[in-house]
């Protein structure tokens, strides 16, 4: 009796590798990592690629897979976007090609089929739209965050002026002056009036013909 194409697969699958934690029981390894994105993950990229290609050398498991993934996972984690610009360019160009494709077939029907034209431009639209939102997510990468930041200068005389800048990339404050390390301003604010020279902590309008102020004591005989 001879063994059948499925368990002749199965004696040759390699074994599947999973990297246990200090502590763990073999339980909360296999809970973990079955729950973890790489696996499932990786059991869709064999899928598609077994399906695609067919056997391909070295026979890579689902987990080797995963463990693919997880090194790109963990490029990202540290700020290299590398991966994902090229997924979302890759994305990009497949849907324009899609586009294309079914506006073509749209236009063969054009004038003899309503409703099989309908049909293909509204896939080609969908696949249009589809597009521009990977293009806008492809361009966001590229795009610094903004982020507005207060500046406060006290001057002398205890007075506070606060400007709201907000800041994009890696250009410097226009003409700052020793101020937190920000990355370039929408516009000037105005400051608030210097304190009095005479030592008035806020001006006073001047009024021309004012009474003179009693004295608060008065120096007489008796006063108390």
């Amino acid at each position: 009796m001879t063994k059948s194409n499925t368990a002749k697969g199965r004696d040759e699958a390699k074994p599947v590798m999973a990297m246990a934690v200090k502590g763990e029981t073999e339980t909360d390894t296999l809970s973990r990592v079955l729950t973890e994105p790489f696996w499932r993950h990786g059991m869709v990229a064999k899928g598609i690629i077994d399906k695609s290609l067919g056997k391909v050398p070295g026979t890579p498991a689902f987990d080797d897979y995963g463990r693919a993934l997880q090194v790109s996972a963990g490029k990202a984690a540290g700020g290299d976007l590398k991966f994902a610009i090229e997924m979302l360019t890759a994305q990009a160009n497949s849907l324009d090609a899609m586009f294309a494709e079914f506006a073509r077939r749209a236009a063969l029907f054009f004038f003899d089929d309503t409703t099989t034209t309908e049909s293909y431009s509204r896939i080609a639209l969908r696949a249009q739209a589809n597009c521009r939102a990977t293009l806008e997510a492809l361009i966001h990468l590229h795009q610094p965050r903004e982020q507005t930041v207060k500046h406060v200068h006290v001057n002398e005389g205890g007075q506070a002026v606060v400007a709201d800048h907000l800041h994009v990339g890696g250009k410097k404050n226009g003409k700052s002056d020793e101020q937190s390390h920000a990355t370039g301003a929408t516009g000037d604010c105005a400051a608030l009036p210097r304190p009095d020279p005479e030592g008035n902590g806020v001006p006073i309008p001047s009024r021309e013909g004012e009474a003179a102020m009693q004295n608060a004591r008065r120096d007489e005989p008796g006063s108390a």
